[in-house]
């Protein structure tokens, strides 16, 4: 069977595949990009914090993936939770990283300006930081995002959701027919996934950056 053929005849199932690994992705980059500005914001002012962070969340990346599935599984079981539990923490170093950066990187005395016209902490963070900060930030997401598009993957191992599954059929089923088609299937699906994603993450640049940051 072709390579074409076997789209034909598996599309129904790739498309569902392709919408839980994507469903999968977005909704632990939703978690850690909160939890990643989050810790920045906290850890931004001080250096041994910021430093700690980043370390912190370095260490984690470290782990290979596998190992990280399979430390969980026997705390959460297989499925969806492991995977989720995964993709957020591999997906914070980059995130953390960049907020801790893009926040230091604020010019003090537009700070100083926000507080002489008699905004509160909170407002100047909202304000005037965040928005400046926003470039990195989002560039800190968009890496993030194609690491793991890529880690998802291996969900499969835990039973979990996307287009792992079928790359581990296929590499479970080598010497039939279908695997190479099977395994060629989901890793194209991934990095088409991944071009998109990154595509939306150029246009919400466009349309949440100004252009003089831009610039």
């Amino acid at each position: 069977m072709s390579f074409w053929d076997y789209l034909g005849n598996r599309h129904q199932q790739l498309l569902t595949d392709a919408y839980q690994h994507a469903s999968a992705v977005f909704q632990c980059m939703v978690v850690a990009t909160v939890v990643g500005v989050l810790i920045g914001i906290v850890t931004y002012r001080s250096e041994w914090a910021g430093n700690l962070a980043t370390t912190a969340t370095s260490a984690l990346l470290t782990v290979p993936s596998l190992a990280m599935i399979g430390l969980l599984i026997p705390i959460v079981g297989l499925g969806v939770a492991p995977t989720v539990i995964a993709l957020t923490l591999y997906g914070l170093l980059p995130i953390v990283r960049n907020s801790i950066v893009g926040l230091r990187g604020v010019d003090p005395s537009l700070v100083d300006a926000a507080k002489g016209i008699g905004m509160s902490r909170i407002t100047r963070l909202m304000r005037v930081e965040l928005p400046i900060a926003w470039p990195p930030i989002l560039t800190g997401i968009r890496v993030s995002t194609q690491m793991l598009m890529g880690i998802a993957a291996i969900a499969a191992y835990a039973s979990g959701p996307g287009l792992g599954n079928e790359i581990f059929r296929g590499i479970g089923s080598l010497g039939s027919k279908n695997a190479l088609n099977q395994v060629l299937a989901g890793t194209l699906g991934i990095i088409i996934l991944a071009l998109l994603f990154d595509a939306a993450y150029v246009l919400i640049g466009r349309l949440t950056i100004p252009r003089g940051i831009r610039v």
